[in-house]
């Protein structure tokens, strides 16, 4: 998550990735700004963004924007224009108009990132899987995100996905509102998912409809709440350290 206003270092700003304005036209990075520039969801008080209790971290007076990159435009550089291509194309042939599915394409700090509709996310990772000029055969996890201020859209399920067979690397991102926090379950696509999705239910309590066993990993079964929500209080408990009391972070001194 970043201020995607910034430039990349060694970059001019434009996108082309030596400096000099010029670019050889072929593998020329995609620019980071889109014409309607990045999404600003909101504005971060503090080292950690606390809003129950006051800031314990003693950086109270930090604040930053909160902003998504926007999409990027052709051409994206590296391998990145043909798997969109090929993407695109494969989904054509499923009858699925590629615009349903993929929301928009974001190119940042090298990386190529897929924002796919939750509902057509099941195909859309099939076909990065079996497609032979995609074959993106594994999926590294998925994580959860809570943005608060991005309404609407708070809950986000990032996948990584790296085809072993050309070398590849690309990211899917998903959304989904607090009101209804659900998202397709790919364990039937990749079945190492089986845990992470579990994970990401505990912690963010996004639910992966389809998953064969979605229960907690983590924290206890009657725990209440999801820990890792911007929005859940800090709590705890006191912690003994060396014959004192070191107090539970909503409790210790504050610095606002």
């Amino acid at each position: 998550m970043s201020d995607a206003s910034e430039t990349s270092p060694g970059t001019d700003g434009t996108g082309n990735g030596n400096g000099n304005g010029t670019g050889n036209g072929n593998n020329v990075p995609a620019p980071r700004v889109s014409a309607a520039g990045p999404e600003v969801i909101g504005v971060r008080k503090g080292m950690f963004g606390a809003r129950s209790g006051g800031d314990t971290s003693g950086y109270g007076g930090l604040v930053r924007t909160v902003a998504m990159p926007g999409a990027s435009h052709r051409p994206y550089g590296s391998y990145f224009d043909e798997v969109v291509d090929e993407l695109e194309g494969a989904l054509e042939e499923q009858d699925l108009l590629p615009q349903n599915a993929i929301e928009k394409v974001v190119v940042d700090r090298g990386e190529l990132t897929l924002h796919i509709a939750r509902e057509h996310l099941v195909r859309v990772a099939r076909t990065l899987r079996d497609d032979p000029a995609l074959r993106f055969e594994l999926c590294t996890g998925v994580c959860g995100v809570h943005f608060p201020e991005d309404k609407s859209r708070e809950l986000h399920a990032v996948y990584h996905l790296r085809s072993i067979t050309h070398g590849r690397v690309v990211r899917l991102e998903v959304t989904a509102p607090d009101a209804d926090p659900h998202v397709p379950s790919l364990v039937s696509v990749y079945p190492t998912n089986d845990w992470h999705e579990r994970e990401a239910y505990d912690f963010f309590g996004l639910v992966f409809d389809g998953h064969p066993a979605l229960t907690r990993i983590m924290m206890p079964d009657d725990w209440q709440g999801f820990p890792q929500r911007k929005d859940y209080p800090l709590g705890g408990i006191p912690i003994e350290y060396k014959g004192a009391q070191i107090p539970a972070p909503d409790q210790r001194r504050s610095y606002s």
